[in-house]
C-alpha cells in the first residue's frame, strides 16, 4: 500500500509539474471534406495548424494559429485566388468570418442571426470556396496564437501590438504561408472585418513594397477608420445621423412621413443633407445663428428619431452611444451597437449609454460553443489551450497611421489592385456612411475612384448573420473577385 501511495505521488509530480498548457509552435492537421455550394458538390481539404513568427535573426517569437482551406478537385492553382482572412479588434479572433460567412461551415442561427439552442453549425450553402481558397489567420494572442519564449523570457509584447508593428509581423509571417504552400503564382486577395479594414489597407502595401507581394484586391468588410472614430469633430459627428436614419426607421421611429419610405429610398436624402447641412452648422459650435440652429435641430429630429430637446441638448453633437440609449427610453430598451436591429435591457432607463451591448451577448452565445466545437470535432485540432474569442492585446499603438495612404500607394503602383467595401446599415459602431466616407479620401485625386465599389447591406457589422445578405454579400464577393481576374491583359496605365 505505501509502494502505491509512492507511486501515485510520482505520478502527480510528474504530470503537475512537467505539464505546460502551451500550444505547438509549428504543426499542421490535414482533413479531407465535401460541401454543397451552389447545387455543386466541392471536395476540399482543411490544413490546420500552427506557424512561426520569426524575429530578425530567425527565431520563432510567436506563432500563429490558422486555418486554410483549399479545393481539391481542381486541376492547377495558379490562376485559383486566394484569400487572406482577418477579423478585428485589436484582439479579436478569425470566428466570426469563419464560420458565419465565407468559410465552409455556418452557424445555426434564425434567419435574422439569433441564437438557437442547440448551438452547432452547418454547411454553409453561399461560400466562395468554390471559385476561391481561403485562409483564415489569427493574430497574436487570439484564438490559439501566443507569443512565445526565448531563453526562458517571453518575446515583448510592443512587436505585436500596435497598427504598424501589426502590419509589418503579419506580412512576413504571410510571405512565410505562401512561400509554405506554394501560392506565389495564385492572384491574391485581403479581406478585413471592422479594425481588419485598417489591417488590410496597411497590408496592401506592406506586402508589396516590403514584401514584393502584389494582390489583386482588397475587400473591407464593416471597415473601422480612426482617422475619423478616433478623431471627433463635426465631419466625424455628421457621418453618423444617416446611420440614425436607419436605425430609427428599423424600429419604426421615425416621422410617418418616412417611415412609409423604403430605406434606401431615405438613406440619399439623409447622406446629402449631413454633408451639405450639419457639418457646415457643426464647425460653427457656438456660434451658430439661432434660426439655423433650430432648422438644423427640428431636421436632425425629423431623420434620427430623437425629440429636437435632446439634440439641442447635445449642442446638435449626439453620440453613438447616446443614441443608442435615447431611442427606445420610453419603451424602457436600449438598441445594439454593432447591430442596432438587437435590443437590451438596462438596469436603469435613466442615463447616457446603454449597460452592455446587447448584440455582442447575443454572438457570443453561438460562436463560442460553435467554433470550439468545430475545431476539435470537424479539423481535429485539439489542445488545451483556450481559444481566445477576444485575446489581451492592449495597450495598443495607434500611432502613425498612414494606412489609408497606404492603400491609396498600392493602388497607385499596382494597375490590378481593386478595391470592395461591405457594411451594414445597422451598424452603429462603424457606420456605413463613414466606411463611404473612408472610401472617398483614400484617393483625393479622383484618379483611382474607378476601382472602389461599395455594397450595402440591410443588417449590422456582421451583416452575413441576416440569411438573405449572407446570400447577397458572398454572390457580391465572387462578382469582385470575377472582375479584377486579369485575363492575360498586362498591369499598365
Amino acid at each position: 500500500m505505501k509502494k502505491i501511495s509512492t507511486l501515485f505521488f510520482f505520478l502527480f509530480l510528474f504530470y503537475s509539474n512537467g505539464q505546460i498548457r502551451k500550444i505547438p509552435v509549428d504543426t499542421i492537421v490535414v482533413t479531407n471534406h465535401t460541401t454543397k455550394i451552389k447545387n455543386q458538390v466541392i471536395k476540399y481539404q482543411a490544413q490546420t495548424g500552427t506557424q512561426p513568427v520569426w524575429d530578425t535573426i530567425g527565431r520563432p517569437i510567436a506563432t500563429l494559429f490558422y486555418t486554410y482551406y483549399r479545393r481539391i478537385d481542381v486541376e492547377s492553382y495558379n490562376k485559383r485566388p486566394l484569400i487572406f482572412s482577418f477579423n478585428g479588434g485589436p484582439g479579436s479572433g478569425s470566428v466570426w468570418m469563419h464560420i458565419a460567412y465565407t468559410g465552409p461551415k455556418i452557424l445555426k442561427i434564425d434567419n435574422e442571426g439569433y441564437p438557437i439552442q442547440p448551438y452547432g453549425y452547418k454547411n454553409n450553402p453561399y461560400s466562395i470556396l468554390d471559385v476561391a481558397d481561403i485562409v483564415f489567420i489569427n493574430p497574436v494572442n487570439t484564438a490559439y496564437s501566443r507569443i512565445l519564449e526565448i531563453d526562458g523570457k517571453k518575446a515583448e509584447r510592443e512587436q505585436f501590438f500596435g497598427i504598424n508593428e501589426d502590419i509589418e509581423y503579419l506580412a512576413e509571417w504571410l510571405n512565410t504561408f505562401v512561400t509554405r504552400k506554394e501560392r506565389w503564382e495564385s492572384p491574391k486577395y485581403l479581406i478585413g472585418e471592422s479594425y481588419g479594414g485598417t489591417r488590410v489597407m496597411g497590408l496592401s502595401a506592406e506586402l508589396q513594397e516590403k514584401q514584393w507581394m502584389y494582390l489583386n484586391g482588397v475587400i473591407m468588410v464593416s471597415p473601422a477608420d480612426y482617422k475619423v472614430i478616433r478623431v471627433g469633430g463635426p465631419v466625424s459627428s455628421a457621418l453618423n445621423l444617416p446611420y440614425y436614419s436607419a436605425a430609427a426607421w428599423f424600429h419604426k421611429m421615425l416621422n410617418p412621413e418616412l417611415q412609409q419610405k423604403d430605406l434606401l429610398d431615405i438613406l440619399p436624402e439623409v447622406e446629402k443633407f449631413a454633408i451639405n447641412k450639419l457639418i457646415p452648422a457643426l464647425a460653427k459650435g457656438g456660434f451658430i445663428l439661432e434660426n439655423e440652429l433650430q432648422e438644423i435641430s427640428s431636421k436632425m429630429s425629423y431623420y434620427s428619431g430623437l425629440s429636437q430637446k435632446s439634440i439641442l441638448s447635445n449642442n446638435l453633437d449626439v453620440p453613438n452611444y447616446f443614441f443608442w440609449k435615447e431611442l427606445l427610453r420610453d419603451q424602457g430598451k436600449t438598441i445594439g451597437r454593432l447591430d442596432s436591429r438587437y435590443i437590451g435591457i438596462d438596469r436603469k432607463d435613466i442615463g447616457t449609454r446603454p449597460d452592455y451591448s446587447a448584440e455582442l451577448t447575443s454572438w457570443l452565445h453561438s460562436f463560442t460553443p460553435a467554433i470550439n466545437h468545430y475545431i476539435r470535432k470537424d479539423l481535429k485540432f485539439v489542445t488545451d489551450v483556450k481559444y481566445n474569442m477576444f485575446g489581451p492585446v492592449h495597450p495598443w499603438n495607434n500611432e502613425n497611421d498612414n494606412t489609408r495612404e497606404d492603400l491609396r500607394r498600392a493602388m497607385a503602383e499596382n494597375p490590378y489592385l481593386n478595391v470592395l467595401i461591405q457594411s451594414g446599415y445597422y451598424d452603429g459602431a462603424t457606420t456605413y456612411f463613414n466606411a463611404k466616407y473612408t472610401m472617398w479620401q483614400v484617393d483625393p485625386s479622383g484618379k483611382l475612384r474607378d476601382r472602389f465599389k461599395f455594397k450595402g447591406y440591410r443588417s449590422g457589422h456582421m451583416m452575413y448573420l441576416r440569411n438573405e445578405d449572407l446570400k447577397n454579400a458572398n454572390e457580391d464577393l465572387r462578382n469582385f473577385i470575377l472582375i479584377t481576374q486579369t485575363k492575360g491583359f498586362p498591369a499598365k496605365y
